[in-house]
């Protein structure tokens, strides 16, 4: 008994010693971030730097680090992404969850594994040769844009939002369903408002998620999106992210330079961290309205 009640004491703290490696990453990742980035506001107000339109580091007489136009190119993109990944994932979810026979569901199950596994540069790639000329072709401009960067995001999302969404949905009970059968509801309005509304918390975790990811990709959005340091003006605009900036200029940057690369860091941390915390707020609120 002895010797049963130590091992499972040993597995315990196996397990919250796997546990602290995760929460500890994370304390000294911000710790580092901050540490390195803070120093930038002893010479550049907090109001400069976030609602400023100017990024000029290479000015000697008079270096601006402003960065509102990457934070609103990356609101863009974001946003531009998931208004069209969400509708499009959800309503696969929904189909593969409860419409399709389970060959046809788990085909399409290995298609959107594979659509996850594709290294980001070969999206890159598709979306200056395919999604660029057609955006250029049927729009007008560049074809390096907004809109470019907003449809390959919602590509690279899209399988997040749909596995999310469908091991939410096939998590329901039965019992749900055969209730709303027996209430006289069809299969559409049972899934629309019996099961997507109980599985709203889940779908909600794979729209954050799907968000994150396109926060954080780089590569394919700085193939396609123009990367120009500019206040982004539309669809059509060529617009530089968050992320682009700092992996346009952390190969040269020095200074006071890289310490606003760390500051932009800090700004993105912060935007993902609220931005989560909103996300879970309301997913919460929606779970005990169900219940």
């Amino acid at each position: 008994m002895k010797l049963k009640l130590k091992s499972e004491k040993s597995v315990e703290l196996i397990l919250l010693f796997c546990a602290s490696i995760s929460v500890l990453s994370v304390l000294f990742i911000s710790v580092f971030i901050f540490q390195r980035g803070a120093p930038l506001f002893s010479k550049v107000s907090v109001f400069d730097f976030l609602f400023g339109t100017d990024w000029l580091p290479g000015n000697e007489t008079n270096p601006r680090y402003g960065i509102l136009p990457f934070i609103l190119g990356s609101l863009y993109v974001t946003f531009g992404a998931l208004l069209l990944s969400v509708p499009i994932g959800i309503m696969t979810a929904v189909f593969m969850a409860e419409i399709a026979t389970p060959k046809v569901a788990e085909i399409l199950r290995t298609v959107i594994q594979l659509l996850a596994g594709i290294p980001s540069v070969i999206y890159g790639f598709f979306g200056v040769i395919v999604i660029s000329t057609f955006v250029r072709n049927a729009f007008g401009g560049t074809g390096y844009s907004v809109l470019s960067a907003s449809i390959i995001l919602a590509i690279m999302t899209l399988p997040t939002i749909v596995n999310v969404s469908e091991v939410s949905l096939r998590s329901l009970s039965d019992e749900l369903k055969a209730g709303s059968y027996a209430l006289g509801a069809t299969r559409w309005q049972t899934i629309r408002k019996v099961l997507i509304p109980t599985a709203s918390s889940g779908i909600v975790a794979g729209i954050v998620l799907g968000m994150g990811r396109a926060l954080g990709e780089t590569m394919a959005v700085l193939m396609v999106a123009g990367n120009a340091p500019i206040m982004p003006g539309g669809p059509l605009s060529k617009v530089r992210t968050l992320t682009m900036n700092i992996v346009t200029d952390m190969g040269y940057a020095s200074g006071d330079h890289l310490t606003a690369l760390f500051s932009t860091s800090m700004v993105l941390f912060l935007f993902i961290l609220i931005l989560n915390l909103l996300v879970n707020y309301i997913s919460n609120k929606t779970r005990m309205e169900v219940v």
